[in-house]
Parts: C-alpha cells; structure tokens; sequence
C-alpha cells in the first residue's frame, strides 16, 4: 500500500482556488463594463475602464492573497518553532504527549505508546507537527506563489467579459457579455462544486444568481449616472 500523501488534495485546492479566483474576474469585470456600457457607448471609454478595472482587480486579489497567506504562513512557522523548542528542552514529556494524541485518536494505550516511540525515532518534529498542529513542515504555502496564482487566474477571468463587451457591434455588446458571463459563471460554479464534492447544479445556479445580479445592479447604475451626467 502506497503512503498516504497531502499532496492530491493540496492540488484540489489550488486549482478550486484558481478556479473561484477566474470566477471573480468574470463577475467584477463583467459588472464594471456593463455598468460603463450603460452609461457610454465609447469603445475607448470602455476599453480603458475595462482595462483599469482588471489591474486594479488583479493587484488587489494578489495583496489580499500574499497578505492572508504570508499571516497563515507567519502563524505556522512561530507553531512549529513553539515544538522544535519544546522537543529539545522535554523530550520525554512530548513523548507523552504523542502518546495520549494516538489515544484520542482511538489507538489502546499500548499501541499509541509503540507508535509515539517509532514516530518520534523516526522524525518526532514531523510527527508532533502532523498530529498536534496539523501541519506539514514541508509544504507551508509560498505566499509568493498564491499571490501570482491569484492574479493570473482573476485576469483570465476578466479577459472573457471585456473580450465580450468589444468586440460585438455596439448594439449587441450588453446582451453578448450577458450571455458570455452567464455561461462562464455556470461552468465555474459547476468546477468549484465538482472539486469540492458538492451539488453542482445549486452551485452554479447561485453563481449565476449572483453574477446576474451583479450586472443588472450595475446596468441600473450606469444608467442613472449616465443621465445625471448627460
């Protein structure tokens, strides 16, 4: 039988994260330029609001993401610091300790104590991180990484409701971003329930519910600012 490995659903993660990121880029973006196109046909307005609107977005999803990941990260690593000093200063009393965690965890007093022993030869660090923080030392999240992966997966997303918006004659450019976001938000919903091993089709249609809210509020403003200003 093969180890047990985090790193299967640590993938399923990251890709339902990048996957819900590309959904607010569609949402966001969608929102914005159909707000804008309500109030000005310009292809240029559009193009620069739309344009503006996805850096703004992109900028905000990776500071938010670093932010998050780097206090998550920050956290974990003072946890894991906390042990190291623990296991070099009583050694036998977290020996103890991984015992009476094996308990709770259903084992008999006896076999806890043989697997704390084997566990704490082979790596107790490792086996005191797992069992009492839930951490893996070797795969804390790169803050970095979440930040870049956060970024990009929001600009994928939004490229598809400004794509939408200029392109059409200017006639058709609302009700084909409409119809271009509805669609998209429903396969993303359903990619995100799908991961998560939840209902897809409630999960796209709140998706959907609230995309198509979005722009209709944002079509509504559009409108009544661009006839206040006009």
């Amino acid at each position: 039988m093969e180890p047990h490995s985090e790193r299967p659903h640590s993938r399923l993660n990251w890709l339902r994260a990048g996957v819900l990121g590309a959904n607010d880029g569609i949402v966001s973006t969608a929102g914005l330029v159909v707000g804008v196109a309500a109030a000005n046909t310009s292809t240029q307005t559009l193009w620069t609001a739309g344009i503006a609107g996805v850096a703004a977005g992109a900028i905000s999803m990776a500071v938010g993401e670093y932010v998050s990941v780097s206090t998550q990260r920050d956290s974990e690593q003072a946890l894991l610091a906390k042990e190291r000093k623990e296991l070099l200063e009583d050694p036998d009393y977290e020996l103890r300790e991984l015992a009476a965690n094996y308990r709770a965890k259903g084992l008999s007093e006896e076999t806890a104590r043989r697997v704390a022993e084997e566990m704490t030869a082979h790596d107790a660090f490792a086996a005191h991180a797992e069992v009492e923080l839930g951490i893996d030392p070797e795969q804390l999240t790169n803050p970095w990484a979440a930040a870049g992966s956060s970024a990009l997966a929001f600009v994928l997303g939004a490229l598809l409701p400004l794509l939408a918006i200029l392109l059409p004659p200017v006639s058709w450019r609302v009700p084909v971003t409409v119809a271009t976001v509805l669609v998209a938000l429903a396969l993303t919903g359903t990619i995100s329930a799908t991961l998560g091993g939840s209902p897809r089709l409630r999960a796209a249609v709140r998706v959907v519910t609230g995309g198509a809210l979005a722009m209709a509020i944002t079509y509504g403003v559009g409108q009544l600012a661009g006839g206040l200003v006009g």
